[in-house]
């Protein structure tokens, strides 16, 4: 495997472009490949059978493309499929979590909120987390219909915000000091979130730790791309690709594709 080979990441839709930039930001040499699988967005209600067959059959097509890690830019598709990938690829495969554990550690008022998918917040690896915070009171609330939003490219839209509001005005009133952002479609919302929660509650998500994660692994695989040359990246994606062209701000290099 050489070092020049593209590091490769997929989510359910375009939400893991968060990621994507994230890693991007702290590994601008690498060439990447992105992955959305916006026909079948989102995870968050598939069953975790579902979730399985689609996350290997997304590895199976960057690993058709040399991609020499996966990031599975998905809190639903980790949470639900993380051990499953690991013990059938050889291939290092960096998942993502929501970011309990800081906000858990953080906390001053012993309260926050995590917003996620309904398939993050029912896996048995989300429970196994929480379990480990018995003083918190963690709040935890399903996202019903935001990633399909997200991927309609609806972010501006009086619905979006009239749901946010609906989620995010009981974890205030609880006295939440921490919002975890528990799905990556989720940090596109951040202007609209910021709007309805006070500027005291910090928001987290796990890009920056994605980012550094990725980082260690490349370094202990000696992987990581050491060369000047300007790096690559492309996006494919199996629904409609205007949403992912602006998100990803690369425009050119997006393409529809069956898979």
């Amino acid at each position: 495997m050489s070092n020049k080979n593209p590091i490769g990441f997929f989510d359910s839709g375009v939400g893991g472009i968060s990621i994507w930039k994230e890693v991007h930001q702290l590994l601008p040499n690498e060439n990447t490949i992105y992955l959305a699988d916006s026909k079948n967005a989102p995870y968050g209600q598939r069953t975790k059978e579902d979730i399985i067959r689609l996350s290997c059959k997304n590895v199976d097509y960057l690993l058709e493309r040399d991609c020499k890690l996966i990031v599975v830019a998905c809190n639903t598709a980790t949470t639900n499929a993380i051990k499953e990938l690991r013990a059938k690829y050889s291939v290092p495969i960096i998942g993502i979590e929501p970011a309990i554990k800081p906000a858990a550690n953080q906390t001053k008022t012993e309260t926050i909120g995590i917003l996620a998918t309904k398939g993050t917040l029912n896996s048995e690896l989300f429970h196994k987390t929480v379990a480990n915070y018995k003083h918190i009171n963690i709040i935890e609330q399903v996202g019903y219909g935001l990633v399909q939003l997200i991927e309609n490219g609806d972010l501006e839209s009086d619905e979006i915000k009239e749901l946010l509001k609906t989620y995010l005005k009981p974890m205030v009133e609880a006295n939440i000091d921490y919002l975890v952002l528990g799905c990556t479609h989720y940090p596109f919302l951040l202007p609209q979130i910021k709007e309805i929660i006070p500027a005291h509650i910090k928001i987290i998500d796990s890009g920056e730790a994605v980012a550094r994660q990725t980082k260690n692994v490349l370094k202990q695989n000696n992987l990581l791309n050491t060369t000047e040359a300007e790096s690559t990246h492309l996006f494919y994606t199996n629904y409609k690709s205007q949403v992912l062209k602006n998100i990803s701000g690369f425009s050119a290099n997006v393409f529809e594709t069956d898979f």
